[in-house]
C-alpha cells in the first residue's frame, strides 16, 4: 500500500473512537494487527494491539505508530517493526 497520499491524523483525532479497529501495517506493508483499544488519549497514551495470527495483545506508546487516513477515509497506522519483532514483544495483560 502506498501511504504517501494518506493524511496523518491530527492530535485531536487520536481517540479510541477513531482508532479502535484500525489496521496496523508493519515493515513491507505486512498487516501485523489491529488496534484493540487505548489507555489514555492523544500522544502520551498506550495503544493495545491485537496481533494477527496470535491470541495475544501488546501495548505500545502512541508515539511509536503513525496514524493516517487513506483516500477512502479508513484509519490505519504504520510502523517499521516486522511481524516477528511485534510477536516477540511482551504480552499486555489487563490490570
Amino acid at each position: 500500500m502506498d501511504h504517501s497520499n494518506h493524511q496523518r491524523l491530527a492530535n485531536d483525532e487520536l481517540t479510541s473512537a477513531t482508532l479502535e479497529g484500525a489496521t496496523i501495517y508493519g515493515a513491507h506493508d505486512a498487516v501485523v494487527g489491529k488496534v484493540a483499544y487505548m489507555h489514555g488519549a492523544g500522544t502520551p497514551s498506550l495503544v493495545v494491539i491485537g496481533i494477527d495470527g496470535a491470541s495475544k495483545r501488546i501495548a505500545v506508546p502512541m508515539s511509536q505508530l503513525t496514524f493516517m487516513r487513506d483516500e477512502a477515509g479508513a484509519v490505519h497506522a504504520v510502523t517499521s517493526w516486522t511481524k516477528d519483532q511485534i510477536e516477540q514483544m511482551p504480552e499486555h495483560h489487563e490490570i
